[in-house]
C-alpha cells in the first residue's frame, strides 16, 4: 500500500493561481535537495514517530509542531511544505536551492522568511519510490476540517480515495493509459511506472499544472495532459487502462470542481461507466470509485448492472452505504459548512434533502466498479456487498476475479468435474463449534489475503477443498468422498458444480490448467 503524509496545515495566503503556479525547471534539484534531507515517507515516520505521524493523517498539526523543533533541514523542509508555516531565509537556504525556488515560484519571500507556494507531500511509490504529490496549500482530504474555505478550483493532494483506488488498479504491463479527472496527478504517476503512454485529463486547468508538477518532482516521465470533461478531451482514442477518480459527490449543484460532478443525482458516473466500453481496447479494464442512488422501489444492484457497456465484464462492490442524512452531513463538513452562520448550514442541508427527495432516493452508496473489455457475448457482472476489511493492494486480485470469469464462462458441469484445482495458497479451515463435540457445528474456508472473504462449507465442501491439491480430477475426488459417506457418486456428481463454481469465482480454489 503507498505510503502517504496526508495533513491539514492552514494555508498562509491561499491557493495560487495558474499563471503562477511553479514550473517545473527546477524540480530535479528539488527533488535531489529532498532527498538529501530525506524528506521521504519514511523519513517523515523516523522523524516525527508513529503517533505524530498519524495525527498528520487526521489534519492534527500540534504534534507535528512540536517534533519539528530542531534546526535541521527536515525539520525546514515539513514545516515549509506540509505545515506550512514560515521559515528563516537562512534556515531554508541550508535546506533547499534557495534562489531556485524562489525564481521557480515553489517558494515565496516575505521579508527575513519564505513561504511554501504549493503543498508538496512525500508518497512512497508501491516499489518503495520516494514520489512527491504537489496540490494547494492545506488540502488534507479526510482530515476534520475537509477543504472548506477554499474556492471552487481547488486542487486537493493524497486521501484516502485517491490511494484506494491507487491499489485496486491492475498493474499489468500496457502500452496506453488513461487517467481521467487527474486531479494532483496521483493516478497518472503510478499508470506511468507500467504503460508506454499516458493520458490525463481533467476539467480544471489547475488540475492539469499540478499533475505536470508532481510527475517532474517524482521523477516519472511526462504525460499527455488535456483540458476537458469526462472524455471529451480524448476523443475516439482507446486505451488499455482507463482509471478515474471522479467528481462522484451526489449534490444540489457544482460548488466544488474536485467533488461536484455538476449533473443530477449519479448521473455523472453512470455516462462514465457507460462510455468506458467503447475507448477500451479489447482486454483492457476501466476502474473507477463511484457514488450510486438506493432509489426506493428500486434494487440497487439491477441499478448498477443497467451502466455495465455491452461487451463489457464487470466486478462492481458496494463498499459503505449511508443514508442521505449522513451523506449530506459528511460533504456539508468537507466544504466547510458547519463553520458557518447557522442559518445559512440549514438552508444548504434542506438543499440537499430536497434534492433526493425529488429523485426518490433513500441512501447512497460508494464502491468500486471495474469493467473489462472482453468482448462476450455472455458476459460476467458480479455486483456484491462488501463493507469487510480488505488487503491492498488489490490490483492482482482483480485481474485474477476476471481470469476466472473467463474460465468458468468455457466450462460447463462435466469439463468441471473433469478439471483439476488447487486451493488458493492464502486460503485455512477453520472448525467452528462448542468445545469438545466430536464434530464441528460449521466448517468455515477463509482468505487471510486479498478479499479476505469466508464461506461456510458442508462436510463435502470441507473434504472436497481439502483434496484439492491439482493432482486428481474434481469427479475422481468426489468419486471418493462418495465411498466414504456411502452416498451416491452419481448424486453427488449432480449437485456438486454449482458449489464448485462458486469456490472457485470467489478465489478458494484455483484451477490447474
Amino acid at each position: 500500500m503507498p505510503r502517504a503524509a496526508t495533513v491539514g496545515g492552514a494555508p498562509h495566503n491561499g491557493r495560487v493561481s495558474t499563471a503562477t503556479l511553479p514550473t517545473a525547471d527546477h524540480a530535479r534539484r528539488l527533488r535531489e535537495a529532498f532527498a538529501a534531507a530525506e524528506f521521504t515517507a519514511d523519513g517523515l515516520l523516523d522523524l516525527l514517530g508513529a503517533p505524530a505521524y498519524a495525527a498528520l493523517a487526521r489534519s492534527e498539526t500540534v504534534p507535528a509542531l512540536r517534533a519539528t523543533r530542531g534546526d535541521g533541514a527536515l525539520e525546514a523542509l515539513v514545516r515549509l511544505f506540509l505545515l506550512q508555516r514560515p521559515v528563516p531565509l537562512e534556515r531554508a537556504r541550508t535546506a533547499l536551492p534557495l534562489e531556485e525556488c524562489l525564481a521557480g515560484g515553489w517558494l515565496t519571500r516575505d521579508g527575513d522568511q519564505v513561504l511554501a507556494a504549493v503543498d508538496i507531500r512525500p508518497y512512497g511509490g508501491p516499489e518503495g519510490q520516494d514520489w512527491y504529490i504537489v496540490s494547494d496549500l492545506g488540502c488534507a482530504v479526510g482530515g476534520a476540517g475537509g477543504a472548506g474555505d477554499q474556492s471552487e478550483g481547488v486542487v486537493l493532494g493524497v486521501g484516502g480515495a485517491s490511494t484506494t483506488l491507487a491499489g485496486i488498479t491492475v498493474r499489468t504491463p500496457v502500452a496506453s493509459a488513461l487517467d481521467l479527472g487527474t486531479g494532483s496527478g496521483i493516478q497518472a504517476l503510478h499508470a506511468a511506472q507500467h504503460a508506454t503512454r499516458v493520458t490525463a485529463t481533467d476539467l480544471n486547468p489547475r488540475a492539469l499544472a499540478f499533475t505536470r508538477l508532481t510527475l517532474a518532482l517524482s521523477g516519472a516521465g511526462d504525460a499527455d495532459l488535456r483540458e476537458g470533461s469526462l472524455f471529451e478531451p480524448v476523443g475516439s482514442d482507446t486505451y488499455d487502462l482507463i482509471v478515474s477518480n471522479p467528481p462522484f459527490v451526489i449534490s444540489p449543484g457544482a460548488r466544488l470542481t474536485y467533488r461536484d460532478g455538476g449533473m443530477g443525482g449519479d448521473d455523472l458516473c453512470r455516462l462514465l461507466v457507460q462510455q468506458a466500453g467503447d475507448r477500451l481496447n479489447d482486454g483492457g479494464y476501466a476502474q473507477f470509485l463511484a457514488n450510486w442512488q438506493h432509489v426506493k422501489g428500486e434494487e440497487w444492484q439491477d441499478r448498477l448492472r443497467s451502466w455495465v457497456p455491452r461487451g463489457c465484464d464487470a466486478w462492481i462492490v458496494q463498499r459503505e452505504v449511508q443514508d442521505v442524512t449522513q451523506y449530506a452531513e459528511l460533504w456539508l463538513r468537507d466544504a466547510g459548512d458547519h463553520r458557518t452562520d447557522p442559518a445559512a448550514y440549514a438552508a444548504r442541508y434542506d438543499a440537499w434533502l430536497d434534492e433526493f427527495e425529488a429523485r426518490d432516493t433513500k441512501a447512497v452508496g460508494f464502491g468500486w466498479i471495474t469493467l473489462r473489455k472482453s468482448g462476450s457475448d455472455r458476459p460476467s457482472v458480479v455486483v456484491e456487498e462488501w463493507p469487510h476489511p480488505v488487503e491492498q493492494p488489490l490490483g492482482e486480485t482483480v485481474r485474477a476475479h476476471f481470469d476466472r470469469q473467463d474460465y468458468l464462462r468455457t466450462r460447463d458441469d462435466a469439463a468441471l468435474l473433469a478439471d483439476r484445482f488447487r486451493l488458493a495458497a492464502e486460503v485455512v479451515q477453520e472448525q467452528v463449534g462448542l468445545p469438545g463435540a466430536e464434530d464441528p457445528e460449521h466448517v468455515v474456508l477463509r482468505q487471510n489475503r486479498g478479499m479476505r472473504r469466508a464461506t461456510t462449507v458442508d462436510t463435502v465442501g470441507a473434504g472436497f477443498a481439502g483434496a484439492c491439491d491439482g493432482t486428481l480430477s474434481a469427479g475422481r475426488i468426489l468419486d471418493a468422498i462418495a465411498q466414504l459417506i456411502d452416498e451416491d457418486p452419481v448424486l453427488l456428481r449432480d449437485r456438486t458444480p454449482r458449489a464448485l463454481r462458486l469456490l472457485v469465482e470467489e478465489g478458494f480454489l484455483e484451477p490447474v490448467l
